[in-house]
């Protein structure tokens, strides 16, 4: 046998101990998502193509947004049903873009910041649906507008999906059926959402607290599991040693320094 072939040997059984070390302590790498962007130490306005810029540069795995809908059916990004005493789905698309945000910004419409989004390819867009103050038929409405939008403005691959509203998600697998779907609720364990098809969860972390096997349960179902809101490192170091496998925060850079210590 050759010395070249003894090196190729050696090498397959260093690779190999590594692949069963890995595996037998059975280590998730955890990801982290800006909430709203990052936005708390930028000074830029939550949910602003400034704070999903910041995100993008800061490495995060994801940045988080929300999504309304103009009595017009024309979708917004934005976290709150009203902004500067204008409510979202009561106004015109035509008023709506007036409105500016702290930082000189234009309120952005979910097309703006896809496109915003699109320009890199490491970043994920993690859309929120967000539930409709006036009825469940405008959830639901603007659920297919944001998948169209997302189909439009060539970011599918790209984006990800979350929502309060449990049909909301069962909708998007319908209409999407390989996107990828975690619900935010917490009233729905791991068996509930592998056999409605949906593809994880992304709960408080005070449920995955009073729940402690759903992470473990929700990795042997194949299931993603993600967290939100986590600013405090007590609370991140537990997640990570529950194997948590994306933490949602508004603290970006500081669980990216924990991870990286």
């Amino acid at each position: 046998m050759s010395i070249a072939s003894l090196k190729l040997i050696a090498l397959f059984f260093i690779f190999s101990s590594i692949i069963f070390e890995s595996v037998s302590q059975n280590k998730i790498t955890t990801y982290v998502i800006a909430h709203r962007g990052a936005w708390k130490n930028t000074n830029a306005p939550e949910n602003s193509i400034a704070a999903l810029q910041h995100a993008i540069r800061l490495g995060c795995y994801g940045s988080e947004f929300d999504v309304h809908m103009s009595a017009d059916s024309v979708p917004f990004v934005l976290h709150d049903h009203s902004i500067q005493g204008i409510h979202i789905e009561k106004t015109h698309a035509a008023e709506l873009i007036k409105i500016k945000l702290a930082n000189g910004e234009s309120l952005p419409t979910l097309e703006e910041y896809l496109l915003a989004g699109k320009s890199q390819n490491k970043t994920r867009l993690i859309l929120e649906i967000k539930s409709s103050s006036i009825s469940k038929e405008r959830s639901l409405a603007l659920t297919k507008i944001c998948i169209d939008m997302v189909n439009k403005t060539g970011v599918a691959d790209l984006t990800d999906y979350i929502a309060f509203d449990f049909d909301v998600c069962l909708q998007v697998k319908k209409l999407a059926p390989y996107a990828h779907v975690q619900y935010l609720n917490g009233d729905k364990t791991p068996e509930q959402l592998a056999t409605s098809g949906l593809n994880g969860f992304d709960y408080h972390f005070s449920v995955l607290k009073r729940n402690q096997a759903w992470l473990s349960d929700a990795h042997t179902l194949n299931l993603t599991t993600n967290t939100w809101t986590v600013n405090d490192e007590e609370t991140m170091r537990w997640l990570v040693a529950q194997n948590i496998q994306m933490i949602t925060t508004n603290e970006p850079e500081k669980l990216i320094e924990l991870l990286t210590k």
